[in-house]
């Protein structure tokens, strides 16, 4: 079985951003794609994860709601993806890979509006999660 490539990951993540609607997507266009293996150790340190297969995305960047006209920026905001863990997850569930993609891609996105996870997974079960 011939796996995705990081190429394939980042084309189905620039996919996922372009389907999210206007005026959301006006505020993503500066936002750096990062398809790396797996998270290094010092991102798991960080958040507390000893597995590095339980980390499937992250949001680095200050959420636009902390943004001022005044700040300095030194890094861009970015969201990584991490694909051995999507992989992991494409065949444990049989969901397409582009569905699970898109999934972290929205969470990692809700993290960039300020959106906490618990806040997320509030809106996803009220909403109820069609993919």
């Amino acid at each position: 079985m011939n796996l995705p490539d990081s190429a394939t990951f980042e084309r189905l993540a620039r996919e996922a951003m372009a389907e999210i609607p206007a005026p959301f997507s006006s505020y993503l266009s500066d936002i750096v794609l990062v398809v790396e293996e797996v998270a290094d150790p010092a991102t798991l340190r960080a958040l507390s994860i000893r597995d590095p297969m339980r980390l499937a995305g992250l949001y680095r960047g200050r959420p636009i709601g902390e943004k001022s006209s005044f700040d300095v920026t030194s890094y861009p905001d970015e969201i990584h993806l991490y694909r051995r863990p999507l992989l992991a997850e494409w065949m444990a569930t049989g969901e397409t890979l582009g569905a699970i993609i898109r999934h972290v891609v929205v969470h990692e996105v809700g993290h960039h509006f300020g959106l906490s996870d618990a806040d997320m997974h509030a809106l996803e079960d009220s909403a109820g999660d069609d993919d």
